[in-house]
C-alpha cells in the first residue's frame, strides 16, 4: 500500500459525490503536486458504482472504495472505523474531509483517535515550512491551515508538525471545483469492509430517514442582494427581495441580520454560512467583517450600498453607493424596471 499521499474523503448521497468533496480534489490535487506525492481519495457506502467517472477527471491516482449496504446511510462508529483503520494501514500524510454535517462528525473521531489534530472550517490550505521559534526546529512541506480566529479579527495559519495525518474541514463553496482533465485515469482499489469494520461497530442502525431539501439556492445564484444589520428591520429586507425580484437574483445576508431575525438562517453568506461566487454581489447595510468578506470576495463585481463611507466592504468593492438603502434601494428598481423595458 503507498503511503505519505494526501487523501480525501469522499461524501456520497443518492450515487452523486458530494460537491465539496469534488472541490477538495481539486484544491488535493493541486497541494500533492506541490509536493510530489499521489492524489488519493476515499469512499466508504453502499451502490458505489460510477463513482470512478465522477472523481477521476478531478486527477485520482487512487480510489479507495469500500462497500457494504450497512456502511449506507452514514452512521459514526462504522466510517470512522473504516478511515482509522485504513489509516493506520496506509499512513497519508495529509486527509482532508468537507465540514458537513458529516465531516464535523467523522473528522474530530479520526483525529482524536489518530492523535493527529483536526483544524476545522478553514478558508485556504497551502504548503509551506516553518520553524518552531522554541526549538528552532525546521520543518519542511507542511499543509499550512488557515482560517480565522478570535472571532475572526485575525487570519490564523495553524502547523501540525510531528503528527499525522495532517486533517483539515473546508466548507462547501471555499474552493474552486475544476476538472483537471476529462481522460484522467486512476486506480481503484476495492477493499473488504470487514477487514475495517467490526460487526459491534453497527450498533446503531436507522429506521427511517427524512432530509429536507432547501428552497433556497443562494449558492448558484448569478446575482445576489445581500442585508445587513444596517437594513435595520425585516420590513426593510422586503425591498431586497424586491430589489432581487426585479433582477432575477437571491437574496443572501449577513450573520448580523440573521441572528437579528430579520431572515432565515439559509440565507448566511460568510465564514459561518456559505459561500457565493455570483457575477454580481450588491451589498446592503453590510459592515464588512472578515467573517462575511471570507464568503463573497470572489465576487466577480461588488456593489456596497451603506450610510458610512467608511465601512470596512467599502475597501473591496467595485462601486460604493453612499446613502440609506431605504432611499436607494427603490431608485434602484424604479430605473432597472424603466431601462429593461
Amino acid at each position: 500500500m503507498d503511503q505519505n499521499n494526501l487523501i480525501v474523503y469522499l461524501e456520497h448521497e443518492d450515487g452523486h459525490v458530494a460537491d465539496v468533496s469534488l472541490e477538495l480534489l481539486t484544491k488535493g490535487r493541486v497541494l500533492a503536486d506541490r509536493l510530489g506525492v499521489k492524489l488519493e481519495a476515499v469512499i466508504v457506502g453502499d451502490k458505489l458504482d460510477g463513482v470512478e467517472e465522477q472523481v477521476f477527471p478531478y486527477g485520482v491516482d487512487l480510489l479507495y472504495k469500500v462497500s457494504d449496504k450497512r456502511l449506507s446511510p452514514y452512521t459514526s462508529n462504522p466510517h470512522s472505523a473504516v478511515l482509522i483503520n485504513l489509516f493506520r494501514e496506509i499512513k497519508p500524510q495529509i486527509c482532508l474531509m468537507g465540514a458537513t454535517c458529516i465531516g464535523r462528525d467523522l473528522g474530530p473521531r479520526v483525529s482524536s483517535c489518530l492523535h493527529s489534530g483536526l483544524t476545522a472550517d478553514c478558508t485556504a490550505l497551502e504548503i509551506g515550512d516553518h520553524t518552531d521559534p522554541k526549538t528552532g526546529k525546521e520543518y519542511k512541506d507542511l499543509l499550512l491551515q488557515i482560517r480565522p480566529a478570535f472571532g475572526g479579527n485575525i487570519v490564523a495559519t495553524i502547523v501540525n508538525p510531528e503528527c499525522r495525518p495532517q486533517m483539515a474541514t473546508v466548507r462547501e463553496g471555499v474552493m474552486k471545483r475544476e476538472v483537471l482533465d476529462p481522460a484522467y485515469k486512476g486506480e481503484v482499489v476495492d477493499l473488504d469492509a470487514s477487514k475495517y469494520v467490526s460487526d459491534e461497530d453497527f450498533v446503531v442502525e436507522i429506521l427511517d430517514r427524512h432530509i429536507e431539501k432547501s428552497k433556497i439556492n443562494i449558492k448558484n445564484s448569478p446575482i445576489i442582494v445581500a442585508g445587513g444589520y444596517g437594513v435595520g428591520s425585516k420590513e426593510n429586507f422586503k425591498l431586497l427581495h424586491e430589489l432581487a425580484d426585479t433582477l432575477g437574483a437571491e437574496v443572501g445576508a449577513s450573520r448580523a441580520a440573521v441572528d437579528a431575525g430579520f431572515t432565515e438562517h439559509e440565507r448566511q453568506i460568510g465564514q459561518t454560512g456559505v459561500t457565493v461566487r455570483p457575477k454580481l454581489y450588491i451589498a446592503c447595510g453590510i459592515s464588512g467583517q472578515i467573517q462575511h468578506i471570507a464568503g463573497m470576495q470572489d465576487s466577480s463585481i461588488i456593489i456596497s450600498i451603506n450610510n458610512d463611507p467608511a465601512a470596512p466592504i467599502n475597501t473591496i468593492a467595485d462601486y460604493v453607493i453612499t446613502g440609506n438603502l431605504e432611499d436607494v434601494v427603490p431608485k434602484l428598481i424604479k430605473y432597472y424596471k424603466k431601462n429593461s423595458k
